[in-house]
């Protein structure tokens, strides 16, 4: 009735998925264990140690959550937030309703500020709105993949902490891809994502939290457990947290050499996500930053040489997604569709106000090579020249050989 599960083979240029690490793939295929099989728990050990490390923190708590980059946003906010706590969430793309949603869903009093999309904040306007609405937490997104850009958060890490104010951020799109340095940025929570820079399949989102998050998670514990001052439990019913599966409390247990059972753990997952950690420590931080920022580099200049305009603040740029206006007269899904059709490559438009104005154009992780990088260029210029549009024919793949060529070797 069917047939054998065989899918094309695509090169994926979007912000996500991308293209799965190979040997992500083939770590998948590894047998199974059980969840307490000491063999497991030590992968569990070391997954833990190699997220640390990639969010450059020291944190005791840094484990994944079982489920989409969305699961790991919901499980930080939905445990920390009580009802009536006031949010701060500055928004400049979609991702930042986002994180909107989910704080009201769990009963916060969220304050919104928002700048252009193509835009992200001065510091400093974020600062002085926390000083005006003394928020308990300021939730941001790094990098914004609606619109190719990514903020700051030094400045605003560092006043958060100085005012007394957790700082959460959605690291889901830079994690493994640029640096996120959640100790030096005073990041009290992050979370990241799998299908992005990690080039592992979507179905984890990675976090860390410190210890001014784990004081408010031990807090809400004692009262889920009936272990609150009896006079006052009822009042403080309000303040357990809502979710079985997203309890961060209850997962830190399940993490912890305690091993109390919470859920049973998605056992490829996990062996997919160790070996995409592995591999972005075997190459290096540095190093891997420095690969995003190069192939960044030739696809910029050559969609620039073709004549074709890079969208939002270039001193904001996110480094793993490049976003593209599309030119006048152009039917943006068209174009879409021919790459796909034609060349098996596959590109994102955008939500919400740019929907229909911008192609993005993605190069995180195992996505991010050159071959990659050369066929998009000369298959996007092939695609446009078919549509009609004016661009500057043999330039594209040029250029981009020409930022390879100067690289020191």
């Amino acid at each position: 009735m069917y047939k054998d599960l065989n899918t094309s083979v695509r090169t994926l240029m979007t912000p996500g998925p991308v293209e799965a690490e190979p040997r992500v793939l083939r770590a998948m295929c590894t047998p199974i264990l059980g969840q307490f099989d000491p063999e497991f728990t030590e992968i569990m050990n070391e997954t833990m140690a190699m997220i640390r490390s990639v969010f450059q923190t020291e944190n005791q708590w840094a484990f994944p959550i079982d489920g989409t980059s969305r699961a790991g946003i919901e499980a930080v906010l939905g445990s920390i937030i009580e009802p009536g706590d006031r949010v701060l969430i500055p928004i400049y793309g979609r991702f930042g309703q986002l994180l909107t949603e989910i704080a009201e869903r769990y009963g916060a009093d969220v304050v919104n500020i928002e700048t252009d999309w193509g835009q992200v904040f001065n510091p400093q306007v974020v600062i002085q709105e926390m000083q005006r609405v003394k928020p308990k937490i300021v939730a941001m997104v790094h990098g914004e993949t609606s619109t190719g850009c990514m903020q700051p958060l030094q400045e605003i890490g560092a006043a958060c902490r100085a005012l007394d104010i957790l700082f959460v951020v959605d690291a889901v799109a830079t994690i493994g891809g640029t640096a996120v340095k959640v100790d030096e940025w005073k990041i009290d929570a992050a979370i990241g994502g799998t299908q992005k820079c990690l080039s592992v399949p979507s179905g984890m989102a990675p976090i860390t939290f410190n210890a001014r998050v784990e004081a408010i998670l031990l807090e809400r514990k004692k009262i889920e457990r009936g272990l609150a001052d009896p006079s006052t439990y009822q009042k403080l019913q309000t303040r357990v947290i809502r979710s079985n599966y997203f309890d961060l409390s209850q997962l830190m247990d399940y993490w912890s050499p305690a091993r109390l059972n919470h859920h049973t753990e998605a056992t490829s997952m996990l062996y997919a996500l160790r070996e995409g950690l592995r591999i972005v420590l075997e190459e290096g931080l540095t190093v891997r930053f420095a690969r995003h920022k190069l192939h960044e580099q030739a696809l910029v200049q050559g969609l620039k040489a073709m004549g074709l305009e890079i969208y939002g603040d270039p001193n904001c740029k996110l480094p793993v997604v490049t976003s593209i206006r599309i030119p006048a007269g152009i039917d943006g899904e068209s174009v879409r569709h021919r790459l796909l059709q034609d060349f098996q490559i596959e590109i994102a438009s955008s939500f919400g106000p740019l929907k229909g104005k911008i192609w993005r154009i993605g190069s995180m992780g195992y996505s991010c090579r050159k071959k990659n990088i050369l066929h998009v260029l000369g298959a996007l210029e092939a695609v446009l020249i078919r549509h009609g549009a004016k661009v500057y024919a043999g330039r594209a793949v040029q250029a981009a050989l020409d930022v390879y060529d100067n690289i020191e070797v």
